[in-house]
């Protein structure tokens, strides 16, 4: 259970952070501070739920796009919370909608894989100092 919570927590922030950056380097992408959490709630449920369909569909008829599914989930959680949320808003065209997708999936996935490594640097640390007082 507590293994389940922790990679909760370690996606919800990844795609916080993921969110957060494609609202820093594209114009046309605005996140704001009210509602942010739905936000970050929606896109993240709407991706762990399409992620294994898609990947699903695709291992059993269309083995080429499997190595896009993550991206084709980020996207369809984009459009989903960008419908839901009133906090996140992309208006540019469709190259403003390719370039989301793509920084919000590669943030996320980076974040998803440092976000492990610093939280346990601060537990060790952390237990360093109790053993320490």
């Amino acid at each position: 259970m507590i293994r389940f919570l922790v990679r909760t927590a370690i996606f919800l922030g990844s795609a916080a952070i993921g969110l957060i950056a494609a609202d820093l380097i594209l114009e046309d992408v605005s996140v704001s501070a009210s509602g942010f959490a739905l936000t970050v709630v929606i896109y993240t449920l709407v991706q762990s739920i399409i992620s294994p369909f898609l990947a699903k569909v695709a291992a059993s008829s269309a083995r080429a796009l499997l190595g896009g599914v993550g991206l084709i989930a980020t996207f369809v959680a984009l459009l989903v919370a960008s419908s839901f949320a009133d906090s996140l808003t992309i208006s540019g065209g469709a190259v403003t909608w390719v370039l989301a997708t793509l920084i919000v999936w590669l943030i996320t996935a980076l974040a998803t894989l440092l976000l492990p490594i610093a939280l346990v640097k601060a537990g060790v640390e952390s237990a360093r100092e109790r053993r320490a007082a």
